[in-house]
This record gives structure tokens, sequence and C-alpha cells, in this order.
């Protein structure tokens, strides 16, 4: 089994970047005096030892040789402030885009983006095309990376357009070599290798090193992606060779992970693990966070496959640890944290009024003690005590109020967070015993492109939007009788069928489905956030019950809660994905589209279904085949 599919998503897109940092670097005309290994020229500017006239040249410089990414930003910011003091648009076009590819070696792509668009707006100014159709190659890659390949394909056909018009054919093969690129992300490789060909020609016609260690690169993925390994090897050497040459360690972090993969479809593993292991040594040494990321759950996969399970956990923690940081998932991270905040301090209340409950019914009953006592002493001075007795006949009828009012709030409480039927035995019993359902209907409900909207979202407005969609989901899930469980992140799981075990919840739950894409489809905020939403639902046997002493949570366990979250990864947007199990009890009620058996990690090929006329691109067989990577690699 090739597993170039995969590597192509995590490694092969950073290429674009890397040939355009090379690029840039090429055609840079310092002064002579400035020429020089990269400590020479650092130490020229920090001390002071040029003319004033020459620090924009000998900052572009630094910014444009140094790999290391937090370098390029430093040295970049300082070109940008050093320009706007001398009113130089030229070198505030080259400051943004040398920042904007700091940013991208960080993997922080919006920040990135921002800057390209600013650097684009300067060579518009001044008239250069060649420059403009540099920014437009590099506009191009991010949305490749960010994979909106509409813009990108838009961009790519302006800026190799506008590059034929000029003289620099050093820029022109970048940007033919870019579309190459996209194009064998997009799975079209005859067109990429069409690209590749004619950005490879050129680089050899004037001898560009760098250009053609990529060219090579390129003609190896290809290779491997046709399954003739040993010309792919032949080609990623010489690729390796030109790049350690060349100093482009980013490169090299970049292409060892392809020749890792090929080796562990030849059944050799320790030679994988070996160019895996190197892969992660240079991205570290540089601070690569992209390539460090895909080493770590490379080096993951292939020690799992040896058996050494302690080896695998401590890769794929490295993995998970990067995988948030390059995500840029701060901003979802700080509303969960905020939204798990509110639960447990809501939590903490419902316990709180507990426990004060517990402690009127101590007073009550000290009271009744009381008004016994009381009562006899009233018989016996009934004239003299009469007007008493009148006074704490109403104290007592207060007390009794005070506390009825407080045992309906802290039911009401309680039944927020857990089922009637469950609540109700654990005030009887102090605690719940975890029951099995034969037959319950589990849906996922997930937002799609979640990160890319809340990056642009203050976390108060981002905490507000999912907040209003989840009471809106509760609304309808009320409606239908089915239980919420949990929220996770941007994340909504339900189920049906339980507490009280009913004939029609997989009906019902895929009615509830349904008028969850009404609300996100149809409603208002849908037009500020764009949000879309992707369905799964799963029918199978859990068991449920309450996790906690203090703060309680109903969850429920099981298979079948696995294979819903799996329905749903492998779902589309504005699509409801429905299993063979859930098809079986609702085909009667609602129009199924079979989309085949989809491979479906630790469980096969499983059979899925889409409800028909819920909107969707379920017609597009790119997002099918993408559907399938997804669910195959979850």
């Amino acid at each position: 089994m090739r597993h170039f599919k995969a590597v192509r998503i995590r490694i092969v897109r950073i290429f674009s970047f890397l040939l355009l940092s090379g690029f840039l670097l090429s055609s840079l005309s310092s002064y002579p005096q400035f020429q020089g290994d990269l400590d020479s020229l650092e130490r020229v500017y920090l001390e002071g030892a040029f003319n004033p006239q020459d620090s924009l040249e000998i900052l572009n410089d630094l910014a444009v040789t140094y790999q290391d990414p937090q370098m390029i930003l430093l040295y970049s910011e300082a070109l940008i402030s050093v320009a706007r003091r001398q009113d130089s648009i030229y070198r505030l076009y080259q400051g943004h885009l040398q920042k904007g590819n700091g940013y991208i070696r960080l993997g922080n792509q919006v920040e990135a983006l921002e800057n390209y668009f600013e650097a684009a707006k300067f060579a518009d100014s001044i008239g250069a095309t060649n420059r403009m159709g540099t920014i437009f190659i590099t506009i191009a890659d991010v949305y490749s990376l960010m994979n909106n390949a509409e813009n990108a394909r838009e961009y790519y056909q302006r800026a190799i357009g506008l590059l034929r018009k000029t003289s620099d054919t050093l820029q022109l093969a970048a940007g033919i070599a870019n579309a190459g690129d996209f194009y064998y992300n997009q799975g079209e490789l005859d067109s990429a290798l069409v690209y590749f060909e004619e950005s490879g020609a050129i680089f050899k016609a004037i001898d560009y090193q760098l250009g053609i260690g990529y060219y090579l690169g390129s003609l190896g993925m290809i290779y491997a992606e046709q399954g003739r390994q040993q010309e792919a090897l032949a080609k990623l050497d010489e690729c390796l060779d030109i790049l350690e040459k060349e100093g482009d360690y980013y490169g090299i972090a970049a292409f060892l992970p392809f020749v890792s993969n090929i080796y562990r479809d030849q059944g050799d593993i320790r030679s994988a693990i070996r160019y895996a292991r190197r892969s992660l040594d240079v991205a570290a040494e540089y601070g690569l966070k992209e390539q460090i990321r895909d080493a770590n759950l490379l080096l993951s996969e292939l020690h799992e496959e040896l058996g050494n399970t302690t080896e695998a956990l401590n890769y794929y923690k490295g993995y998970t640890l990067y995988k948030d940081s390059i995500s840029n998932v701060g901003l979802v991270q700080e509303m969960a944290r905020m939204r798990t905040d509110f639960e447990i301090d809501k939590k903490q209340a419902e316990v709180d009024i507990l426990e004060k409950e517990a402690e009127i019914r101590e007073l009550s009953e000290k009271r009744q003690d009381a008004v016994l006592f009381i009562t006899i002493v009233i018989l016996l001075l009934a004239f003299v005590l009469a007007f008493g007795l009148y006074r704490r006949y109403k104290y007592i009828r207060k007390t009794r109020d005070i506390i009825q009012r407080e045992k309906s709030r802290s039911d009401e409480l309680l039944l927020n967070i857990l089922p009637e039927e469950t609540a109700e035995e654990l005030k009887n019993h102090g605690r719940v015993s975890a029951k099995k359902f034969e037959s319950v209907s589990v849906l996922f409900a997930d937002f799609v492109g979640f990160t890319s909207y809340s990056e642009k979202m203050s976390p108060e407005d981002l905490v507000k939007t999912v907040d209003y969609y989840f009471s809106r989901f509760d609304q309808a899930a009320e409606k239908y009788g089915l239980e919420k469980i949990k929220t996770m992140g941007d994340c909504y799981m339900c189920a049906g069928g339980l507490p009280f075990p009913t004939e029609d919840h997989a009906v019902k739950m895929v009615r509830f489905a349904q008028e969850i894409l009404e609300i996100v489809l149809q409603d208002g905020y849908t037009e500020v956030t764009g949000f879309k939403i992707r369905l799964g639902i799963h029918t199978g046997p859990v068991v449920a019950g309450v996790v906690g002493t203090k703060k309680f949570a109903y969850d429920i366990w099981g298979d079948t809660v696995n294979i819903a979250s799996r329905m749903e990864s492998a779902s589309q947007p504005g699509k409801i994905n429905v299993s063979e199990n859930t098809y079986q009890l609702i085909r009667d009620d609602f129009e199924c589209e079979f989309r085949g058996r989809i491979d479906v990690k630790n469980k096969g090929m499983m059979k899925m279904y889409f409800i028909k006329d819920t909107g969707g691109d379920s017609g597009d067989p790119k997002l099918q085949e993408q559907a399938q990577t997804d669910v195959a690699g979850s």
C-alpha cells in the first residue's frame, strides 16, 4: 500500500515556498563589500560598519539569507521600518514579502497572506510587472496550502501570464514549477508533469542549481505516485545532493519523509525510520514546525508498524504538540476553555444547591421537633401564647416555601445536565449505575473550516456565535425527544433511544439532523460567519452512565460512538452521512443515496449513505475522494 497521497498533503505543498525563497535569494544584488557568509553580513550590520544608504540592502540580504523563520521576521520587520522612514516603496515590497515568507515557515498562513497582499499593493504602485507576477505566485501558494483550489488556480494563471511578458525567466520558472506543484496536490499528475518539465528546462538553461534540485525532487514524487519506486529514489537522491550543496535545509527536511515512505512501501522500515529521523533532526535544528510535525507523525507510524509502542507514543505526542501550533487553533482553544469554565461554574453551582438542600432538610427536621414542643406548650398556655403561635405558624409556612422553592430550583438545574430518570436515581441512591442500550442512534455535527473562521473573529464573538448555534441545536433536540450528550469545541454530540428506549429514534435523529442544516444554512448568522456543517449518524449498542462524584457528566461509550464520529468525518459540508445500520431503520422514511463502501480506519470497508435533498456538494468527485481520504486516515 503506497503512502504518497498522505505525504502529498503534509509535505509537498511546502515545495512552493521553498522555490520562491530560493529565487529571491538568487536575485540579490548585494554590494561587493557585503558578499560572504551570513555571519559576516550580520556582523557588518550589527557593528554599523556600512554606509547609511546601504542599510536597506543589507537588511533585505539578511531577511532572504536566513532560514530561521524568527530571524526572517526580525530582519524583515527592521527592513519595513527603515523603508518606511526612507519612503522606499520597493523596499517596503521586499520587507512584506520576506515577512510573509517568515510566517509561512512558522505555519501562520493568515499572517503570511496579509503580508503578501501588502507586498502586492506596493508592487502595483511602482508598476513592476515581474514583481506582481512573483507576489501572485506566492499568494497562489498560500491558497493552495489552505486548500482553496479556486483562488490558487486563478492566481497561478495570472502570475504566469504576467511573467511570460517579462524577461525574468527565473521567476517564470518559479511560477510554472509552483503551478505544477498545485496540480500535483490536486491529483492531476499529467498536468503537473507538463509544468514541471517546462520549469526544469528553464532551470537547466540558466544553470540554476536550486531550481534543478526541486525539479528532480518533483519528478521523484510523481514517479513514486506512479509506482516507479527505483526511479523515484534516484531522482530524490539527486535532489537531496543538490539541496545539501546549496545549504537548503528547509527543502531537505521536506523531501526526506518522501524517501522514507518509499522505503516504507518496500518493507524496509528501518531505512524508512533513518530517513524520517534525519528529517526531524534537520527540521528541529532550523525551527521548521511543519516538518517537525510531519516527521513526528511519520516516525510514530513507522514505530507502530514495528511494534515499538512506547516510541510510537512519544513521537505521536511530538506530532500533537506541533499540530495545534501550525493549525493556528489558539482562538478555538480559548473558546473551548471559556466554555469549559462556564460549564464547570454552572455544575459547581448545582452541587452547591444540592448541599444547601441537604442543610435545609436538616434544618426542617429540627424545626419540626421545635413545632411539636411548641404545640404542647401552646396547649398548656393557649391563651397566653396565642399571639406567639400565630407568628410561629407564619414563620414555619415561610420556611417551607423557601425549602420548596430551593428544591424545585435544584431539581431543575440537575435536569439540565442529566436525564430525568438518571437524576432521580442519583438523588435517591447517591450514585448511578451504568446501563447498556441495545439500539441507540448517535449523531456528530462539526463545523467545517472552523479554524479559519475563528482566526478572523474575536474570542467573545466566537463564543457568542458558537453558543448561539448550540442553543438552537439544544432546542431542536428537545423537540424530537433526543438527549444532548456534550459539546467538544465546535463539535456537537447527541443520542436518541435513551434513557428510555424508543422504536423511532433513528428517524427522529435524521429529522433532527435536517433541522440542524436548516438552522445553519438559513440563519442570519451564516451570512456573517460563512459556517458550514457536516453531520454523521450511526446506530448500535452503547453503555450510558454518569462520571464524576461532584461535577456530574452524563456520557455514552462503545464502538457505536467511534463509528458515528467516523460517519461525520467522512461526510461533506451540508450533508448527512449515515451508516448501513441507520439506513436499514430509516430507508422507508427517507430517500437515501448510496455512496459505496468506504475504508474506515480499524473498521475496514463500510457502506455509507447520504440523506438526499439536504444540500451540499455530493456531486463533486474531488470532495468524495477527499472524504474517503479523511475517514481512512481519521
